[in-house]
């Protein structure tokens, strides 16, 4: 499309956002876009559409279709509305769970979404204030609920907000009801196709209770209680990065026996200005800044940090020499997997049906800790909620001891249906617990697991690609590296090429072409060479970035060998990344 022609369809659709169907300040607002000799941000809020990628709905927020606003959230609201009448006719009552978290116009939008969903009939559960994404996952269950929704957008910086929408089983959608939830918003033509006009009377508000239910709950995959009485005063330092984790993390992990939760004040502030950090993102050492200064200050044990929807979790240990250092989400992961597959070994649950899930760009090292134990290992794409279709698929055949990914996301427990920071902040000090019973500190037994079932090291590599220009790069790079596979990284020779737009796997070795069994298809490629190194390519369904995972692997003899390894680990992933041209 011509900029001349983009420019006019930009302007036909904003036009209509002129509208008396529209609000004062919004016609405004899109009026002084139109006005604005510069068109870049007119194109940029109103060149497309938000749609329903791997985290639902995210955006910037401001006004056009292209922004997060209480008009894309309420035609989002009404589109999914439509469905659920669709898709539940045969109920009398159509019921759904509404949670948001800390950001800016986060209770808005929550209000707003409450008063839509009301006006076309169907029930309404909204949480009196902010809450864990995952508490709204388990709401759902909990509540026997068609769908719900959750505000948030995650980790994302503050000018982002979001929308999630799930199901009744407390998942995050996919096919076909993602698809078909969609194929209604997108008949939402404009604001007066929308039900604002709620009806209080359909509006309940939740709150402690389902709180009080939730942390019940959580208690019950507890494993070690022995160890824990025992190491309960051990000094943990959490912050929230001012999200909702604030009340339900120290509760639960007061509810698993801990009696020493150190707080960062500053941190326990709610805001979605985020005033302390830069990005509430637990993956960056800068969001963790304060919690390890704490940490130095008391001595800690170990530190925990939630994003601000506390469904992500981010930790940091001391290493041997008594430094602090950051957990990735690759070894925490790591962690969880092999303390719950430990536990549920020594406890005699293990008994043949039991199973782990991870996503496709995890570490491999969660597969040769499951395979050697004898649990089955799932694989499945990036987004929880693939996580959760397993859960769904072996409802009530097989046992799920956890399930994770590489981005800070864990799952203890089967009654809740997204990633949990709530559950894996108190699993994370229960496996503190355990280990300090045998003498370890949280650093040592990474270390020993390394040195059990291999040394792997995995770095994430982002490049950011902002805007319509921005997405256009990210396909041309999607399509020089599938259309042009390399048969070489770092010196090692590609075995396998994995493209899963096509679900095939071109196996170099056995000079064949494998079908993978997979539930749909995925913008994401794959590379495995010989000296069992893996590279995944994917863009990102949440931001304007496409991600480059490397992944290396070792063989340490003892945790003497392990400096040497990591450095030769992170020459080899920066050979990695001269031989994608990163560099």
């Amino acid at each position: 499309m011509e900029n001349k022609d983009l420019l006019e369809l930009v302007k036909s659709k904003a036009k209509v956002w002129l509208t008396e169907s529209y609000d004062a300040e919004t016609r405004a607002q899109v009026q002084a876009l139109l006005d604005n000799e510069d068109p870049t941000e007119l194109i940029e809020s109103f060149y497309k559409d938000l749609e329903f990628g791997t985290g639902g709905l995210r955006g910037i927020m401001g006004v056009g279709s292209n922004r997060m606003n209480i008009y894309t959230v309420g035609a989002a609201t009404q589109g999914l509305s439509n469905y659920l009448k669709q898709e539940f006719a045969d109920l009398d009552q159509i019921k759904v769970v509404i949670g948001h978290d800390c950001r800016n116009n986060s209770r808005k939008f929550a209000e707003i979404s409450a008063d839509i969903f009301s006006a076309n009939g169907i029930k309404v559960y909204l949480f009196e204030s902010l809450r864990p994404t995952p508490e709204m996952s388990y709401a759902i269950r909990k509540l026997g609920c068609q769908s719900g929704i959750i505000l948030t957008a995650s980790h994302n910086p503050k000018e982002y907000n979001g929308y999630k929408a799930y199901w009744n089983d407390g998942a995050q959608m996919i096919a076909p009801h993602d698809k078909n939830t969609i194929a209604e918003v997108n008949k939402v033509r404009g604001a007066a196709d929308i039900k604002f006009k709620g009806d209080k009377k359909l509006i309940e508000i939740i709150g402690q209770e389902i709180d009080d239910q939730y942390i019940q709950d959580l208690t019950k995959v507890s494993l070690s209680h022995e160890a824990i009485a025992r190491h309960h005063d051990m000094k943990i330092v959490y912050t929230p990065i001012h999200g909702t984790g604030v009340k339900l993390v120290p509760a639960a992990l007061k509810a698993f026996g801990f009696t020493n939760i150190i707080h960062v004040p500053e941190q326990d502030v709610v805001s979605g200005d985020f005033p302390t950090v830069v990005s509430p993102n637990p993956e960056e050492p800068a969001a963790l800044a304060m919690a390890v200064e704490k940490a130095k200050e008391v001595d800690a044990d170990i530190v925990m940090a939630s994003d601000p929807d506390a469904d992500r979790v981010g930790a940091a240990v001391k290493n041997n020499e008594g430094e602090w250092v950051l957990l990735n989400g690759n070894q925490t992961a790591l962690m969880f997997v092999y303390y719950l597959i430990t536990r549920w070994k020594e406890l005699g649950k293990l008994h043949g049906k039991e199973y782990i899930v991870k996503t496709i760009v995890t570490t491999e090292t969660i597969k040769t800790i499951a395979e050697k134990n004898g649990v089955e290992i799932y694989d499945v794409y990036t987004g929880f909620k693939w996580i959760a279709n397993v859960m769904r698929e072996n409802e009530g055949k097989k046992a799920y001891i956890g399930g994770g990914e590489e981005s800070y996301g864990f799952l203890c427990e089967d009654f809740v249906r997204d990633k949990d920071a709530v559950s894996a902040c108190a699993m994370l000090a229960e496996i503190a617990a355990w280990a300090k019973d045998q003498g370890l500190s949280m650093y040592s037994l990474l270390q020993k697991i390394y040195v059990e079932y291999g040394f792997s090291k995995e770095k994430g590599i982002s490049v950011v690609k902002k805007g319509k220009s921005g997405a256009e790069e990210i396909e041309a790079m999607m399509k020089r590296f599938r259309e042009n596979p390399v048969s070489e990284i770092a010196g090692s020779k590609v075995v396998a090429f994995y493209d899963y737009a096509t679900l095939k796997c071109h196996d170099y070795v056995e000079n064949e072409v494998i079908t993978l069994d997979m539930p749909t298809t995925s913008n994401v490629l794959q590379y495995f060479t010989e000296d069992g190194t893996k590279v995944s390519i994917r863009p990102s369904g949440t931001e304007p970035k496409i991600k480059f995972y490397c992944e290396v692997h070792s063989k340490v003899k003892s945790v003497d060998e392990l400096p040497e390894a990591d450095e030769a680990a992170a020459e080899k992933i920066n050979q990695i990344k001269a031989s994608l041209g990163l560099n």
